[in-house]
């Protein structure tokens, strides 16, 4: 007797495992996003000021010895490499370093005649580790579902930054307002005014901010623990068995438990037809409907992987990540201060608050709208360069960039963020799915060179704001 269609089944895909998926996925940068929008709070009780974010972006990329040590695992052990270890390892870690930092981030020190937030610096430090090893753990985790989770893996990406920076608007960061202030000075006791920032209080104060993400990480590794031991997610697992480079099929008893192994990973499942009942014989794989229409899938994932891109392709879309990362981690965080200041508080809170909604909602474009053409997805990274060298060039004007003291200045500083982050997120989630029909390893080279662009772009950012000194800040109360 058959059964009834589920509730949270949509087309080809659980609603509810999506969900999990996603949630999953918030667990990827939740901690570094979120440290990154509190920033206006934190800045003017540190020494650095607002070179502290160029400080962060260089220990971020430090932080790769993480996804280095995990990339030469899964090609020096691939076979005893235990990806769920290490996958809740990195989880615990990062939430035990949003915890302390709840109660040290003011900790500072002197270090080399100068005064810095060590305290901050080293959680910081432990927290880049966290988030990026989940390149290249999360996503060949991945490969156990079908291609149409990694757009909900993406939104979940994506959300890491939009959740954090919706709680910290909540919160009231980076609130202020310009007086005109008296200032005596002592040796000749004459008084002069000057404008200077007044910071508001938040609503709430920064500790309890970490407290919010130390819940997110014990969120995404509860969604993590959900995927890997609820049958209800294990059902959306895909079935996959080669052998001597084929598909082959093999028989499963009744009810019986089964366990897959090959380059791809480790899959299981169950089956619930008795192969002495149906007639089949031992090389056919007896499954019911959901799990062929799995297997189906899984057949034809295995056949593109053969043909569906090509070497010069494949490298050449891995150039492509590395390239909008550079951009994207690397090179327009260190910068996104120089750039929308000078057009006041309000422009860059917006532009930061609406590129991080940008983000999730092109996520969720990428699988409305699959892209497997590299026509498409050239255009959109050439356009999204081509607004980070706009975004670039105001930067380097600051404190006095084009249209700074005109209405239409801030509208196109933010404009220019959100299409950026739009544009790079779609080509970068289209050429992710499209790697996912290519297989578990495809996956992990995409998250490697995913911190190899990061780490360029930052370095490189880092010489030009802090030993070129290229950029100025501009002042909060011009």
């Amino acid at each position: 007797m058959g059964k009834g269609k589920n509730i949270f089944e949509c087309g080809e895909i659980n609603v509810f495992v999506y969900f999990v998926v996603a949630m999953f996925g918030v667990g990827s940068w939740v901690a570094v996003n979120g440290l990154w929008v509190e920033l206006p709070v934190m800045v003017p009780y540190l020494p650095e000021g607002w070179k502290l974010p160029s400080y962060l972006t260089v220990i971020i990329q430090l932080a790769n010895i993480g996804p280095l040590l995990v990339t030469l695992g899964y090609m020096c052990y691939k076979d005893s490499l235990n990806e769920k270890a290490i996958v809740y390892l990195i989880l615990t870690v990062g939430a035990v370093a949003c915890l302390l930092l709840a109660f040290f981030w003011k900790a500072t020190s002197l270090i080399a005649g100068e005064e810095h937030s060590t305290a901050l610096l080293v959680l910081q430090f432990f927290l880049a580790c966290v988030d990026c090893t989940s390149s290249v753990l999360f996503l060949p985790f991945m490969s156990l579902f079908r291609v149409e989770y990694m757009t909900g893996y993406f939104i979940g990406e994506g959300l890491s930054g939009l959740i954090p920076s919706l709680v910290a608007l909540a919160q009231g960061v980076g609130k202020v307002t310009c007086q005109n202030v008296s200032i005596v000075n002592t040796t000749t006791n004459i008084s002069h005014y000057e404008i200077q920032p007044n910071y508001h209080n938040p609503s709430f104060p920064v500790e309890d901010f970490f407290f919010f993400l130390f819940a997110m990480m014990i969120i995404s590794a509860a969604a993590f623990t959900l995927l890997n031991y609820l049958p209800y997610c294990k059902k959306e697992h895909v079935v996959e068995f080669i052998m001597d480079d084929k598909m082959e099929s093999s028989s499963l008893s009744s009810n019986s438990h089964y366990e897959l192994s090959n380059d791809h990973g480790t899959f299981q499942g169950n089956t619930y037809d008795n192969p002495s009942e149906t007639g089949h014989s031992n090389s056919e794989l007896v499954l019911s409907n959901k799990k062929r229409s799995s297997l189906a899938i899984c057949t034809d994932t295995y056949s593109s992987s053969v043909h569906s891109l090509s070497k010069a392709t494949y490298f050449y879309y891995l150039i492509l990540i590395a390239w909008i990362n550079a951009f994207s981690n690397g090179v327009l965080p260190s910068i996104q201060t120089y750039s929308c200041l000078p057009y006041g508080n309000n422009a860059y809170h917006l532009a930061v608050t609406l590129a991080s909604i940008a983000n999730p909602v092109a996520c969720f474009a990428a699988f409305l709208l699959p892209v497997a053409t590299s026509v498409v997805i050239n255009v959109l990274t050439f356009l999204g360069t081509c607004l980070a060298a706009f975004i670039l060039v105001m930067a380097v004007q600051s404190p006095t960039p084009v249209l700074y003291d005109s209405e239409a200045g801030p509208v196109i500083v933010i404009l220019a963020w959100v299409l950026f982050t739009t544009l790079m997120t779609f080509s970068k989630v289209s050429i992710a799915t499209l790697f996912r029909k290519e297989g578990k390893k495809a996956l992990l080279w995409c998250g490697a060179v995913t911190q190899v662009g990061s780490v360029i772009g930052a370095l490189v950012t880092y010489q030009l704001v802090n030993v070129f000194t290229i950029f100025q800040s501009a002042p909060a109360c011009p």
